[in-house]
């Protein structure tokens, strides 16, 4: 557990801190709300749905690991289970800013590792980007997803990116979050490459179709995995190591506890992976091992 999450306890009100510590300090806690947890607190504080999510922002973007700018975003998004996932921007020291993990990125993400099929709405404290309205319009929800901001009545995505361009207009049904399994094998029986390969089936490249996913391992030998998001507007797609790197951060792991990597991905697609995620593993930790296998 992050010693920031702990921390952000007391930025919120007493009530809520209160009820809200035993959830945090469960062993069991993996940065996620559940349905019955949630509704328990709304009952504990009198708060209403909305305003119970706004005051829990502190605690996701206790998460954000931003060396560069300093600048906290956190943002919660609730998945069609009911269940809310906390998520945080991310930069890298020596890497390209194109790097960089949007708040929105890293919540939509979360839940998508943890198997959610659609995001119902998503809480951030300041107004998301352009970059990060396109991104969540990828979503297989986006026609009628949620936006909450402090102090704001809540609105559509639709009403925040009007005349919106996603997969639809490329004739694309699967939309991000859709339960996909791209059929990808190896012949790499390596524990990481395996896990690497189950990510690429779940990932999400219907105009690449570079179907790829990353696996991460810890020094204590835990695995985290990522999917590559791609997007009808191609620039804000977010690599798979990014997604597992979100996996790690939201687990309550400091990045510099990894070890080895592993990169699966086709051969024959019109793009790759391999430049950008060496590039920013290296910025990470130049010891890091990486597996590489192209199907």
């Amino acid at each position: 557990m992050h010693a920031k999450v702990m921390d952000a306890l007391g930025q919120l009100p007493k009530e809520l801190a209160s009820a809200l510590r035993p959830i945090i300090e469960d062993k069991d806690f993996d940065s996620t709300i559940s349905p019955e947890q949630f509704e328990q607190l709304v009952s504990q504080t009198n708060l209403s749905d909305t305003d119970l999510r706004l005051a829990l922002l502190p605690v996701a973007a206790a998460y954000a690991v931003v060396p560069i700018s300093n600048f906290y975003v956190g943002a919660i998004v609730r998945g069609t289970s009911g269940r809310l996932y906390f998520g945080a921007n991310m930069e890298f020291v020596g890497a390209s800013m194109a790097c960089t993990i949007h708040a929105e990125q890293s919540a939509i993400s979360h839940a998508w590792i943890k198997g959610e099929i659609g995001i119902k709405d998503v809480t951030i404290n300041y107004s998301p980007c352009g970059h990060c309205r396109q991104f969540m319009n990828e979503l297989n929800t986006a026609q009628d997803l949620v936006i909450q901001l402090p102090e704001r009545q809540p609105m559509t995505l639709q009403q925040y990116l009007p005349e919106s361009f996603g997969p639809a207009d490329l004739g694309i049904k699967d939309a991000l979050l859709s339960d996909i399994n791209n059929g990808i094998t190896i012949a790499e029986q390596s524990e990481l490459a395996v896990a690497a390969c189950d990510a690429a089936n779940r990932s999400h490249a219907p105009y690449s179709k570079n179907f790829s996913g990353v696996a991460l391992k810890a020094k204590d030998g835990r695995v985290f995995v990522g999917m590559y998001a791609e997007n009808a507007a191609f620039n804000p797609s977010l690599p798979p190591l990014q997604v597992a790197l979100i996996n790690m951060n939201m687990s309550g792991y400091k990045l510099s506890e990894l070890v080895e990597a592993a990169l699966v991905e086709s051969a024959e697609s019109l793009i790759s992976q391999l430049a950008r995620t060496q590039a920013l593993l290296e910025a990470l930790n130049p010891d890091i091992q990486m597996t590489y296998v192209a199907y």
